[in-house]
């Protein structure tokens, strides 16, 4: 059965084409052939205010089990992918991140890989395990994040309780060129 992903990026990659490659890749068999059905939102960030955009992107996650993070040269940086993130963890969504700078742009160049956000993205973990309060690293420091409270999670490992963990802890990031993202997509998504 098909999965219903969301696909959060930034928008500069969606002019340079190379999230398109991911996002649309295999759909000529259709949905089913493809695996997944695409939940992305089309919305300028500029002409929206902070809350109608929150309900927007709530809105979309809402019957999504997987998040597709296309990460670019600024992915990171944007406030409202790090909130598809941090949301998307709140959720319980299946979160994974594919870097696409090595996909040929509409400018026929490849770029060097951006940085993972999920490294710059983390959760404060409870002493009992079962809360997370998310933390994001601004003028180099972590910082509690603005755009979500403290939310439950599932019960975390001793190992990780009391502490501060980066999403990349718990998150998997593939190339989509090196890891052979078109044969791979719906084994990554599963």
């Amino acid at each position: 059965m098909a999965k219903r992903v969301y696909f959060a990026f930034h928008y500069q990659d969606v002019i340079d084409f190379r999230a398109n490659v991911v996002r649309k890749h295999n759909f000529l068999g259709g949905v089913e052939a493809a695996g997944y059905y695409d939940h992305s939102i089309w919305e300028d960030a500029k002409k929206t205010s902070p809350m109608a955009l929150k309900r927007l992107i709530n809105g979309e996650l809402q019957n999504t089990s997987v998040t597709a993070v296309l990460i670019g040269t600024h992915t990171w940086a944007r406030r409202w992918v790090r909130y598809e993130i941090m949301k998307s963890v709140e959720r319980g969504n299946r979160v994974l991140g594919v870097h696409i700078n090595a996909i040929t742009g509409k400018d026929q160049l490849t770029k060097v890989a951006g940085p993972n956000p999920f490294d710059a993205l983390g959760l404060e973990i409870s002493a009992d395990g079962t809360r997370a309060r998310p933390t994001e690293w601004t003028d180099n420091k972590w910082v509690y994040y603005s755009d979500l409270e403290t939310f439950d999670v599932i019960q975390q490992p001793e190992a990780n309780r009391g502490k501060h963990l980066f999403l990349s802890h718990w998150l998997p990031v593939y190339d989509w060129v090196a890891n052979k993202g078109y044969d791979n997509f719906k084994t990554w998504i599963a």
